[in-house]
């Protein structure tokens, strides 16, 4: 029986990555005069935590120094995005979640001042009794721990809930936590995401083999 839906923010709730990748470029363009290309973007930077990230982008500098770019790097994200648009079905899905009486939480690797902007930025922050973030917890995606955590929280099990995800850390993250994984086909491709873990993969969430998995579990 499906009692509880988890999703990832970035790339899943609303298709951010084109202004993460600029929020990058101006970053990385500011400090050193770097460049960088949608593919090493894509290869390098999509759906991972700042902490190990901003270490391997930054070699040299300190600790403290790399939360200061972090953080300028997400205040520059959320200048680039004073309103979001959800991904196509999603306000059906939370309806049929409010309807059916599903857990709802966000798991996410962005910080809580990004997961906040963003989710007021579509309108969103009342659907989810939780959000979870990397920064609060001692391991980010792609370690199950989150997604682990977003369980107990709801006091849900893996075999009764779904986890959607775009990145192939997150995929990596949710199926380790033994929970069906649909991927969302935003900033990677189908083959990639199954290969990751991805019990399903769709373009929205309108797509009817969605629908026809959570028919099938409730």
């Amino acid at each position: 029986m499906l009692t509880a839906l988890l999703f990832d923010l970035d790339g899943t709730l609303t298709d951010t990555d084109t202004l993460h990748l600029q929020a990058f470029r101006q970053l990385l363009h500011e400090h050193d005069g770097r460049e960088l290309s949608q593919a090493q973007f894509e290869a390098q930077v999509s759906g991972r935590a700042n902490g190990e990230l901003f270490a391997e982008l930054f070699v040299g500098a300190s600790a403290e120094q790399c939360r200061a770019l972090a953080d300028r790097k997400e205040a520059l994200f959320r200048d680039l995005s004073p309103s979001l648009e959800p991904m196509p079905g999603l306000l059906r899905l939370l309806e049929h979640a409010r309807a059916h009486a599903l857990g709802l939480c966000v798991v996410t690797n962005a910080p809580r001042l990004n997961a906040e902007h963003m989710l007021g930025a579509m309108g969103l922050g009342r659907h989810f009794e939780h959000v979870l973030v990397a920064e609060e917890l001692a391991r980010p995606k792609p370690d199950p721990l989150p997604y682990l955590t977003g369980l107990q929280r709801l006091g849900a099990e893996a075999g009764q809930a779904l986890a959607f995800e775009d990145s192939l850390p997150g995929v990596a993250a949710a199926s380790g936590a033994g929970i069906f994984t649909v991927g969302v086909a935003t900033t990677q491709t189908p083959e990639r995401l199954l290969a990751a873990g991805a019990g399903l993969v769709i373009d929205d969430f309108n797509d009817p083999a969605l629908w026809a998995l959570i028919k099938a579990m409730q």
